[in-house]
């Protein structure tokens, strides 16, 4: 009988992933409007399934391993493409353009990825004291007692090695090894190498312009060849989502989601007032905060689902470029360095929220001026200091925590809704990516207004290619 419901709801999934590809076929409905409704379908198949199995039941488990085949299949294919694309599109941007101003390009986009962070911390830290969250209400039971055993374990190891030992693991010993995706500051290590690599090409052109010119060519072939995977995978998009929210709905945890619903609030009325700033900050640059909306709905909707800034990378890159007008160069730098510098979910607010929340249980103030400023300072750095340590919020929680002399072990209290937050604040990391190159390339005169303003821009390289 169970072998029978699975094969209904997988059936069910499939008739869901036709009336996408139907959609797609009509031609009346954009990339975009797709992503979309695979979203709320996702919600609602999903919410049907836990409702007539239960989150636990083997049907339900069952059946998500087939989904998987889908969504996680998805989600391996953009990390795929993430290295090859890094490399290619930073190298040639540097080969294709004057690389005299490459130094601040970077340094204006890290600069703004840190800003943006600390003004994070800053709204963690308030909407958690507006909130009154204090982890000395909560009730530890046995997985989040496990949890934050694993924690204090986990930030022996971390502190093994030092801010200065992480800075140095950014160069790579090994490039070819960093390349294939491994360590875990494998992504730093190619933007380092790649940037490496196309200056060389640019400072060859004097003594053997015979030789970068082939190497030239070479990369621009590469490069093409490169983004045409990525437009393929991106294809894929409205699928990826819809088995990935059926996933995440079907097996959630409603009773731990309520048992925490206070911190689950507050983390989202943070992220969404984050999320508000990065539309005033465009505006104050005088950029259009709907138009930015329409055209990246699709980028943030995955992220939201993936929980992978990584993975979102190809659409992050290809939403600043196609259809929002920003140039190559500072795209690729802003997505690349947003990845791991200056998230302002994960190493912005998260970290901000957890000391204030522990604070009370160690007898501190989180309240009191002196706190909150070395909180945000604290914050702002770290976000900095982990960027070649991989664990996301989880390391950028370990390095404030420790810094601000709170126990660590607390946080495992939220393990149990780590997932339901994580969607969020992946999505503020991807929109601080695309804010950040917005505002860097405004800045450093590279943004094409036109394209930007322009409505249709994008249906040419986007919508349309995303098209079988």
């Amino acid at each position: 009988m169970d072998l029978l419901h699975v094969l209904l709801n997988v059936i069910i999934m499939l008739s869901l992933i036709y009336g996408i590809v139907w959609m797609k076929k009509k031609k009346r409905y954009s990339f975009t409007v797709r992503v979309f409704t695979a979203l709320i379908l996702g919600i609602l198949y999903g919410v049907i399934l836990q409702y007539a199995y239960g989150a636990t039941s083997t049907i339900v488990k069952e059946a998500n391993t087939w989904f998987v085949l889908v969504g996680n299949g998805y989600v391996r294919l953009l990390k795929m493409t993430v290295i090859p694309l890094i490399f290619v599109a930073i190298t040639s941007a540097i080969i294709n353009q004057d690389s005299k101003n490459l130094g601040k390009k970077a340094g204006t986009i890290i600069a703004i990825l840190l800003i943006t962070a600390g003004i994070a911390a800053a709204v963690g830290a308030g909407t958690a004291g507006t909130f009154g969250l204090d982890a000395s209400s909560i009730q530890v039971g046995m997985q989040e007692t496990q949890a934050g055993e694993k924690m204090v374990s986990t930030l022996a190891d971390f502190q093994q090695k030092t801010i200065q030992d992480q800075f140095l693991e950014i160069i790579p010993t090994n490039p070819f090894y960093a390349l294939t995706g491994q360590g875990s500051n494998a992504t730093l290590s190619v933007v380092f190498f790649a940037a490496l690599v196309g200056i060389a090409t640019v400072g060859l052109r004097k003594t053997k312009p015979e030789s970068a010119e082939l190497f030239t060519k070479f990369l621009n072939a590469f490069h093409d060849v490169v983004m045409r995977i990525v437009t393929l995978v991106l294809r894929l998009t409205p699928y990826g989502v819809l088995a990935l929210m059926t996933k995440f709905v079907s097996t959630s945890n409603v009773s731990e989601i309520l048992r925490l619903l206070q911190f689950v609030l507050a983390s989202y009325t943070a992220i969404l007032i984050m999320f508000g700033i990065h539309l005033i900050i465009l505006a104050v640059f005088g950029l259009n905060p709907n138009t930015y909306l329409k055209k990246t709905v699709h980028v943030l909707t995955f992220a939201f689902t993936s929980r992978t800034s990584a993975g979102t990378l190809p659409l992050t890159v290809e939403a600043l470029t196609d259809r929002l007008g920003v140039s190559n160069g500072v795209a690729n730098l802003s997505a690349s360095f947003g990845t791991s510098i200056g998230q302002n979910g994960c190493a912005g607010i998260y970290p901000a929220m957890l000391a204030v929340m522990i604070a009370p249980a160690v007898g501190i103030d989180p309240m009191t001026p002196a706190f909150l400023f070395k909180l945000v300072i604290v914050v702002a750095l770290g976000s900095f200091g982990i960027a070649g340590v991989g664990g996301g919020a989880t390391f950028a929680a370990l390095t404030v925590l420790s810094i601000m002399g709170l126990p660590v072990g607390l946080v495992g209290l939220l393990i149990a809704i780590e997932p339901l937050i994580d969607m969020a604040r992946t999505a503020l990391n991807v929109s601080d990516s695309m804010v950040t190159g917005l505002v860097s390339s405004k800045v450093l005169h590279e943004l094409d207004k036109d394209k930007y303003n322009d409505r249709n821009a994008g249906s040419s390289t986007g919508d349309t290619a995303l098209e079988f």
